[in-house]
């Protein structure tokens, strides 16, 4: 246990997993969107949906896909911010399967129209865990840069993407792979030590049987990280 665990993080309350950690969903959210978002349909369950809108857990997520962190004071204000921006939101219930009660859909498109599902939750002193990525099991942590790449069920996918990955010296700290049959669609996710160079993402989407790639950067803007 680390003093993190402790303490917790630096917040604007009233709650660690409500606020605080529904702030992060929102800028992970943003961050795997990789562009601005325009338009966000979210949809709470559990104890999200039952408990939130006192904890301001709605005013958290839209203030985490502004780029806002869990410290910022602005996030009580965060509806009217997104209004001033142009960020068309709505919220709604879900009943998500098998999903922690402190869970939330996320459906964003972005300013150049690019398109996400992210389903994430919030588990406790700012922790999050991304569960899903546009319907297909992802499971992972938002701490290091992550590489999510969907791609038809064939062989040689895992081949060219960790083969890439060691010719630009990134090591991979973590990496799951998920498919909903066989011969469908299939989920590469993949946790590294190291940020993973943008041209390397590009030359992946262009590959035959590549689907989607979907980055989760710890750089922000600025080049600085958070």
């Amino acid at each position: 246990m680390n003093l993190f665990d402790i303490v917790g993080p630096v917040m604007v309350g009233p709650s660690s997993s409500h606020t605080a950690g529904a702030v992060r969903i929102g800028h992970i959210g943003r961050r795997l969107l990789n562009e601005p978002v325009a338009k966000a349909q979210i949809y709470l369950h559990g104890s999200f949906l039952a408990t939130g809108k006192g904890h301001g857990t709605d005013r958290a997520l839209i203030a985490g896909l502004l780029g806002m962190g869990t410290d910022d004071e602005r996030i009580p204000n965060s509806f009217t911010l997104a209004d001033e921006a142009g960020l068309v939101y709505s919220f709604a219930g879900i009943e998500l399967r098998d999903a922690h009660p402190n869970s939330a859909l996320m459906k964003l498109t972005g300013t150049k129209g690019r398109y996400l599902e992210v389903v994430a939750a919030s588990l406790g002193g700012g922790r999050i865990k991304v569960c899903e990525i546009d319907g297909l099991e992802a499971n992972f942590c938002g701490e290091y840069p992550t590489l999510i790449v969907r791609n038809r069920d064939e062989p040689g996918h895992v081949a060219e993407v960790t083969s890439m990955l060691a010719h630009k010296s990134v090591n991979i700290a973590t990496m799951q792979l998920y498919r909903d049959k066989r011969g469908g669609s299939a989920v590469l996710v993949l946790e590294c030590d190291k940020e993973v160079p943008r041209e390397s993402m590009k030359w992946l989407e262009k590959l035959e049987g590549i689907y989607k790639v979907t980055y989760l950067s710890l750089i922000d803007e600025n080049g600085v990280e958070p």
